[in-house]
């Protein structure tokens, strides 16, 4: 009995002193197996219990004396004041940025290269009249006209090639569409130039071009439809992206700025508050002009930063939105329209084909004011009755297409009105068309050409220059807006901004400085 009681005993004080070699076994004494957790000399004058004593040293009251109090106060306003204005620039500046990339950059690169197919497609339209009117003298005026409008386009193609060539020089894709249509474009003139050149050979009449006219004809048109256009309408297309990408960004980067902005101003405002306070109470000074000062210049730092943020975001909204989606759906709108008004003249030179031309006439319609199903025969009677329901109901648009777009997307004073006339133009262009292909198929081909070609009013290029006008009355009205918008922005986002915040900051850290030390020297 006396030697097992010793030996629980001495294994106990074992136990006590930690003097076990191995790990107890699992169960012995109700603990899990395994290594146990530090212990010793270690955690008592360690690191960690350095950083203990450290932090109820800090905690405690008798830690923060007044000048203790007053310099953490102070560094705390400095660093929420350096912190406030840090955050703005970095909103702001990211703001300035963005709208840079939208209004300077990526949206006129988009409008150019719609241009560009504009010009293009119009190059194109003369080429066909021209073999359209042939030697026939009753069309000499119109001829002369036809020529000039043809290097008139040929010249803006060549600008608008120029001025994309050097914005698509940090975008692979552009310059390789931009390259394309470079290569091929003296390709298609050559082509246009040898039709020309066999159709004042062959002498022929109006509407009946030699077959080596016609021939070299297609393989320009077909050139233009296949490579051409095609590369600048991707050029298009991808400045169109990149407006929305940078759109959606600077969209969500100014919503969540505008509460970052907000938290850092309240932070500056509650760490002055804090630090006048700590004076208050320790120094028993009921005013620091200084601080006071600093104060109310934070408040208004804060209020004009929040107001510039919702400024620019406004603007964002007026200039994208608003303004460029409507100014790039009625810029693609008047290319695509162009080549529609080639289709028409290729329909009459080409009968051949004249079922291939019909089908792209339509789809360029299609394109402009789109009905679903419609086909040559039942377009014109939709578009009637589509129009007639909208005039009853303005906010009614029963189509889609780059003109239902531009109704669905009304804002500025003047662009109702100015897209009103752009459907009413499109509305009687479409039916002097549909006159036209009944002349033509009666067999009275002269007439159809007359119709087609003729700049008097009720003839086809006279409405077809209606219908131009009135897209470009309202492209003006939303590109007058954009501008506008961008202007307000470059205005407030400018250098002089910049600059006076910059001395505003400096004002505040200055102040702050400026009302702490007088209690601070007191401790000297």
């Amino acid at each position: 009995m006396t030697t097992s009681t010793t030996g629980r005993s001495a294994t106990s004080e074992e136990a006590a002193a930690g003097g076990d070699d191995g790990p107890e076994p699992a169960g012995s004494s109700g603990e899990p197996a395994g290594p146990r957790p530090p212990s010793g000399p270690w955690l008592q004058s360690g690191p960690l219990a350095r950083l203990g004593q450290g932090l109820r040293t800090v905690g405690s009251r008798s830690y923060w004396t007044t000048p203790r109090l007053v310099r953490a106060l102070t560094a705390l306003s400095l660093a929420a004041l350096i912190g406030l204005g840090a955050t703005a620039t970095a909103v702001l500046g990211g703001a300035r940025d963005g709208t840079d990339t939208i209004g300077h950059r990526a949206a006129p690169q988009a409008t150019r290269a719609a241009d560009l197919y504009f010009a293009l497609s119009d190059m194109d339209a003369q080429a066909a009249n021209l073999l359209l009117v042939g030697d026939d003298q009753d069309y000499a005026a119109l001829r002369k006209q036809t020529l000039d409008t043809y290097e008139q386009r040929r010249n803006q193609a060549d600008d608008d090639l120029q001025q994309a060539a050097q914005a698509a020089a940090a975008d692979p894709a552009g310059q390789r569409a931009v390259q394309l249509v470079l290569g091929r474009l003296g390709s298609y003139e050559a082509l246009v130039a040898r039709s020309q050149l066999l159709e004042e050979q062959a002498k022929a009449p109006a509407g009946q071009p030699s077959p080596a006219a016609l021939d070299a004809y297609r393989q320009a048109s077909d050139l233009l439809r296949s490579q051409l256009l095609p590369a600048a309408d991707q050029v298009t297309a991808a400045n169109e992206a990149t407006v929305d990408r940078v759109y959606g960004e600077q969209r969500d980067a100014l919503g969540t700025g505008w509460w970052w902005l907000f938290g850092a101003g309240l932070l500056a405002l509650a760490a002055l508050v804090g630090l006048q306070r700590a004076l208050l109470v320790r120094y028993h000074r009921v005013f620091n002009p200084a601080l006071a000062g600093v104060t109310l210049l934070t408040g208004v730092v804060l209020v004009t930063g929040l107001a510039l943020v919702g400024r620019t975001s406004d603007h964002l909204v007026t200039a994208k939105s608003d303004a460029y989606d409507s100014v790039i759906a009625l810029s693609r709108s008047r290319a695509v329209a162009y080549d529609m008004n080639a289709d028409e003249s290729r329909y009459l030179i080409d009968p051949s084909r004249a079922a291939v031309w019909e089908q792209a006439y339509l789809e360029q319609s299609q394109a402009i004011v789109h009905f679903d199903g419609a086909t040559l025969d039942t377009y014109g009677t939709r578009l009637q009755t589509a129009v007639e329901r909208h005039h009853q109901n303005r906010s009614t648009v029963p189509f889609g297409g780059y003109l239902g777009a531009e109704l669905n997307n009304i804002t500025f004073p003047g662009e109702q009105a100015a897209a009103e006339r752009v459907l009413s133009a499109f509305q009687e262009y479409q039916a002097i068309d549909h006159r036209m292909r009944v002349l033509r198929g009666a067999g009275q081909l002269k007439d159809a050409i007359t119709l087609n070609t003729g700049l008097a009013e009720g003839q086809s290029n006279y409405q077809f220059g209606q219908l131009g006008a009135a897209m470009q009355d309202t492209i003006d009205v939303n590109q007058k807006a954009m501008d506008a918008a961008l202007a307000a922005t470059d205005g407030d986002l400018d250098g002089t901004t910049a600059a006076l915040g910059g001395v505003v900051l400096a004002a505040a850290v200055a102040l702050t400085a400026l009302g702490v030390r007088p209690r601070l020297r007191e401790y000297r």
